[in-house]
């Protein structure tokens, strides 16, 4: 758990540098995404098609995952 909390901490603070130093040079999000082609409106909507194909996959995986794992954690010999 330790090692996932330094992680997100390390990029958090490593989003916030970089961010900070483009700030500084006047690059936005806006001047980046619209040298890639893209407006914000286009990205919110590849990430709704996103979820909105992930989720029942996601759901419909677990139905069948969780199970198995239910059954393989009940059967594996006790610690000692």
């Amino acid at each position: 758990m330790f090692r996932f909390i330094s992680a997100a901490l390390k990029i958090v603070v490593a989003s916030l540098l970089t961010g900070a130093v483009l700030s500084a040079l006047n690059i936005t999000a806006a001047d980046v995404l619209s040298d890639l082609g893209l407006t914000p409106e286009k990205v919110l909507s590849y990430l709704e098609r996103g979820v909105q194909w992930a989720v029942p996959n996601i759901v419909l995986g677990s139905l069948v995952i969780v199970p198995i794992w239910v059954v393989v954690y009940l059967l594996r010999p006790p610690r000692g």
